[in-house]
């Protein structure tokens, strides 16, 4: 699918790749993480899967991601779940499974809440809600927290490339939309793929996902050789399998 572009009600420029569903009536989106765009490998791989299996999918970067227009410093919780909506409302019809990478699954369960009307299935993959409040900043120095305060941002090193800024409104933000603290109701299936090797979500806080949830039809599959990218060609394969079935029960 050729990527292009559309501007969102926010004003954003955003990148998108889309294919409507030929023997299905599902489209799956896929949500990506923080700092990651629509070029990985989970999500062209599932890309193909999808169109091969007869399904619609949607792939776009959120602003300040990717190919979409923006800066990385000026993103925030809210403004990444508008994008989301956005390219949702503008590019899918009918049902949807929608399918998150770490804080993607925060953008994906959000969405959920916005659009349930239009949710069949969740697959969320080393699931990261509240990542800013209850995993990054517990891990800041006070150094850095008060650089934060004081500064507005600090640098944040990174297993995955260069140090990367983390803002004082990322941070402020993200605590509005915080949902693990309560029941989490949807009514869907869900599907949850963990690696317990995972250095940057621990599998216990997929757990705690898990126990918000309020959805009965939850399978939650530990890999206990996994990491965070779950990227492996077995990895791969399983998030094949797994959207299979999510596609199968959500008919």
């Amino acid at each position: 699918m050729t990527t292009t572009y559309f501007t969102s009600p926010e004003g954003r420029r955003l990148a998108y790749r889309v294919s409507s569903p030929s023997r299905s009536d599902l489209t799956f989106v896929w949500l990506s993480g923080f700092k990651s765009d629509m070029s990985g490998t989970k999500v062209t791989e599932l890309e193909n899967w999808a169109s091969a299996e007869g399904h619609g999918f949607l792939a776009f970067d959120y602003s300040g991601h990717g190919e979409s227009d923006g800066a990385f410093e000026d993103g925030t919780i809210s403004a990444w779940r508008e994008d989301a909506l956005a390219a949702i409302d503008a590019h899918t019809s009918g049902p949807l499974i929608l399918v998150g990478s770490s804080m993607g699954s925060w953008m994906a369960l959000l969405s959920a809440l916005a659009r349930r009307e239009r949710i069949a299935g969740l697959v969320l993959i080393a699931p990261a809600p509240d990542f800013t409040e209850k995993l990054m900043w517990p891990e800041f120095s006070a150094e850095a927290q008060a650089e934060i305060m004081d500064k507005g941002f600090t640098l944040r090193p990174s297993d995955y490339g260069a140090p990367y800024t983390i803002t004082r409104a990322l941070i402020e933000d993200g605590r509005n939309w915080q949902i693990l603290d309560e029941p989490i109701d949807l009514g869907v299936p869900v599907r949850i793929l963990q690696g317990m090797q995972d250095a940057d979500v621990p599998w216990r806080h997929a757990e705690r996902l898990v126990e918000a949830i309020t959805s009965e039809d939850l399978v939650f599959t530990l890999i206990k050789d996994g990491d965070h990218r779950l990227s492996r060609p077995q990895d791969i394969a399983r998030l094949k399998a797994t959207c299979a079935d999510i596609a199968d029960v959500a008919r």
